[in-house]
């Protein structure tokens, strides 16, 4: 079942969301925490700490934007607005970290690859939240 089929009329409230975008947002937001995991579990066997310690930070991150984004009755769009680019930032700086090591770490590979692509999809899903705000 798809999660905006699962969420139902209680997504209804957030006016002028696209929940098809929302949905692609926790999809690869539960993607980048998994990477950032076992990316950071990778990092330390290979004593890597900076890298380990970004890639924790930005899974805890990334937690965090997906349970906002599951709270719809707590819903606010300047809030909402303000953690999703927080979480742009982290995931950002965890791919530039991991990057470093994606040649001799696949593990680093695919957690860069998955904070790129959640980061493209919050910067989508903000570019629609803007849209519908200059519409009400």
């Amino acid at each position: 079942m798809m999660m905006n089929e699962m969420m139902g009329d209680r997504m209804r409230s957030m006016q002028g969301m696209d929940m098809d975008m929302m949905q692609r947002c926790m999809e690869t937001l539960t993607a980048a925490e998994q990477a950032c995991v076992m990316c950071a579990d990778g990092d330390a066997e290979a004593g890597m700490a900076m890298c380990a310690s970004m890639c924790m930070n930005c899974a805890d991150v990334s937690s965090a934007m997906m349970r906002m984004m599951l709270r719809p009755s707590g819903f606010e769009m300047q809030s909402m607005m303000a953690m999703m680019q927080a979480t742009m930032t982290m995931m950002t700086a965890c791919a530039e970290e991991c990057e470093k090591h994606a040649d001799m770490h696949e593990h680093c590979k695919l957690c860069a690859q998955a904070c790129r692509t959640a980061a493209e999809a919050m910067d989508d899903m903000m570019a629609s939240m803007r849209a519908a705000m200059s519409m009400g």
